[in-house]
């Protein structure tokens, strides 16, 4: 009788003892993954820097560029025409740092355009895409931005997802009456166009 004792004992202490250490395993868990997730949000946070840092120095470059030609050559070049040519270099879309569940799902996601031409842009599509850890797309949606200043930056707050580890945001569309400029990525462009995104002729 004793031994039957010593042995529930024994299991009671082993039944104790694994689910303590299960317990302190878990929080193991946690905290590595709180600790990969603000490691991922600041390389994003640094990613993003570190390209609006090059894409001002490409853009400082390319206005001196642009003066270096314009005294050279003794003409005046339409700004509207140098943005629309290289648009890229002057607007983009960003998006914010984010929160992401223990098991995946996306919060607290703000899809950001910002404009870098002296011209308003009247509306802007974006998508978004949420990915699953293992880069398959759970669902993608789109928003628009409108009216955005000239050297200005708006934003949009994103649905939250219930699933995804990670975003991706895409321009869609980009349109400015100001600046005549109207480009899509379904937009079919005549290769011998030396400036395709202009939305109507000049009167």
């Amino acid at each position: 009788m004793k031994r039957n004792v010593g042995y529930i004992v024994i299991i009671i202490f082993l039944g104790i003892f694994l689910v303590m250490s299960y317990s302190r395993q878990q929080e193991r868990v946690k905290q590595v993954l709180a600790q990969n997730e603000r490691l991922a949000n600041e390389n994003r946070h640094l990613k993003q820097s570190l390209d609006m840092s090059s894409n001002t120095a490409q853009q400082i470059a390319d206005r001196a560029e642009v003066r270096e030609r314009e005294n050279s050559q003794g003409q005046f070049v339409d700004p509207r025409i140098y943005y629309r040519k290289n648009w890229k270099q002057f607007i983009a879309v960003t998006n914010s740092d984010y929160r992401t569940g223990f098991l995946g799902g996306i919060k607290d996601l703000d899809v950001i355009v910002k404009n870098q031409t002296e011209f308003v842009i009247d509306n802007v599509i974006v998508s978004v895409e949420y990915l699953r850890g293992n880069g398959d797309v759970f669902k993608t949606e789109q928003y628009t931005i409108s009216d955005i200043g000239a050297k200005g930056t708006k934003s949009v707050r994103a649905a939250d997802s219930r699933k995804g580890q990670k975003v991706v945001v895409r321009l869609v569309s980009v349109t400015s009456q100001s600046m005549n400029f109207c480009w899509a990525v379904n937009k079919v462009v005549d290769p011998v166009n030396a400036d395709p995104y202009k939305c109507t002729p000049d009167k």
